[in-house]
């Protein structure tokens, strides 16, 4: 079984299940799956889990990401993208003070309202479902915390810049929103994930360099959590899911074998349980 962590610099116009069946195929494993969906014009990091690392999926979503995104105003779309129907149009007027004066002033965390156009589900069925039948629904908001919002580049109606976001923001959606704030209409026209966690787009593989013999990240590469080294009898325990009693007061640890992590434990009362395993 193939079991790690696979970074990938997403190609655009593929969806992330493309990606996801390309990988499946290339090491023979249909246990595979990612950390967050990148749209098909999107491009940049996407995190891929395979064989027993699938159960870390949940545990790498909720990592903070970094993009850097290109809006265009003076249109709007019904995928918030300009891949989508166009719905309103009009010339631009805003003035690069006022652009300035709304990515400053913008809030840091807001509730945000989830565009049709996504997989978030509503009364067990999927938004975009709702749109392709031209059903109207109730879009639901969360609440986002928009970490840093700068600005790289503006250019007649294209606005560049560079924005970090908790778990479950929509920059489609953020687009919107800035654009709003300026009396206009905003879609985005690009978009890179350059960091997810501490993966940068750098460490990434390109999708047609990807071989069955390209490594995996392992527990060890992944996360920097204290390390302690287990005996044979902690390694019996782990094998069962057992607790177990640690001298640490960290919050979590990676259980080494030698060089080799093969668990994280996390504390819990008076002792620690196991929150993953690879052995």
């Amino acid at each position: 079984m193939i079991d790690g962590v696979l970074l990938i610099n997403k190609p655009k116009n593929k969806t992330s299940r493309d990606v996801v069946n390309q990988i499946s195929k290339i090491y023979h494993t249909k246990k595979v799956g990612h950390t967050g969906t990148l749209d098909p014009l999107a491009t940049g990091v996407l995190i891929l889990c395979l064989g027993k690392y699938t159960k870390l999926v949940q545990e790498l979503t909720s990592e903070e990401k970094e993009y850097v995104a290109v809006m265009k105003l003076g249109c709007l779309t019904d995928t918030l993208d300009v891949t989508g129907t166009v719905l309103k149009e009009k010339k631009c007027v805003v003035s690069k003070e006022k652009i300035y004066s709304v990515f400053q002033n913008f809030p840091k965390e807001y509730l945000q309202t989830v565009p049709i156009y996504s997989a978030v589900k509503k009364k067990k069925k999927k938004l975009y479902e709702y749109a392709r039948e031209n059903k109207e629904v109730e879009l639901p908001k969360r609440k986002v915390q928009i970490k840093s919002l700068e600005i790289l580049n503006i250019e007649e109606n294209r606005i560049t810049f560079k924005t970090t976001v908790s778990k479950g923001t929509y920059i489609r959606s953020l687009i919107r929103d800035l654009a709003s704030e300026m009396g206009e209409y905003g879609v985005m026209q690009e978009l890179t994930r350059t960091k997810q966690g501490n993966f940068l787009l750098e460490n990434c593989y390109d999708l047609e360099n990807i071989t069955e013999n390209t490594p995996l990240k392992k527990l060890e590469s992944i996360f920097s959590y204290p390390r302690i080294q287990v005996t044979e009898e902690m390694k019996k325990k782990i094998q069962n899911g057992n607790f177990l009693n640690l001298k640490t007061d960290a919050e979590r640890v990676l259980l080494m074998d030698q060089e080799n992590a093969v668990a994280i434990y996390q504390k819990y009362d008076s002792c620690y349980k196991m929150v993953f395993k690879v052995i």
